[in-house]
């Protein structure tokens, strides 16, 4: 039996409010209170944590239309994109309409480093409805922005969470969150 300790992370940006995107769907305004601030906020660091990202198809058209139209931003991971068109898959981007929960119980029986909940919030939605997530990984911008897409909708039922850890840098709030309920289990 192998010992696989390969967990699903949720590492995501949102608003002081909630929002992961605003009502139109832009991310612009995912900076901290400095404009001219230079720093990954500790990206290249996860990012090393990580070898699999999973993202719905709006996440991922808006990477290769508006983000990073040039370069696949995820070339050394493995990226799932959920979605029912049907596209054809790449060296390193599947495309698959395969329920979340089979795709990471999948993932998650192999061995390699942590998996990557990218986007967007019906993607992250699913995966907390399903407990589905062993870190939340929440960087707070510092912007209120009223309405937009919320990151967390209704639930059926609390998720009470342990803080892990927590660390600021140019106004911008990042607390690392474990579900205790996963202390329990093996």
């Amino acid at each position: 039996m192998s010992i696989n300790m390969r967990k699903t992370i949720l590492y995501i940006g949102m608003s002081l409010d909630g929002y992961i995107a605003d009502k139109n769907g832009k991310v612009d305004w995912l900076e901290g209170q400095e404009k001219n601030y230079e720093s990954d906020y500790g990206y290249k660091a996860f990012s090393q944590t990580v070898d699999t990202v999973i993202m719905g198809y709006r996440t991922y058209n808006q990477i290769v239309t508006e983000l990073s139209p040039e370069e696949w931003v995820y070339s050394d991971m493995n990226c799932y994109v959920i979605t029912h068109k049907k596209l054809p898959s790449t060296t390193n981007i599947t495309f698959t309409n395969q329920s979340l929960k089979n795709l990471i119980t999948t993932l998650k029986k192999q061995d390699g480093k942590h998996i990557w909940i990218c986007g967007g919030a019906e993607i992250a939605q699913q995966c907390i409805a399903e407990n589905m997530i062993d870190e939340y990984h929440l960087s707070i911008i510092p912007t209120i922005l009223g309405d937009g897409i919320r990151l967390f909708g209704k639930n059926e039922k609390a998720i009470p969470l342990e803080l892990i850890s927590l660390s600021q840098e140019n106004g911008i709030i990042e607390g690392i969150y474990r579900p205790t309920t996963n202390k329990q289990k093996k």
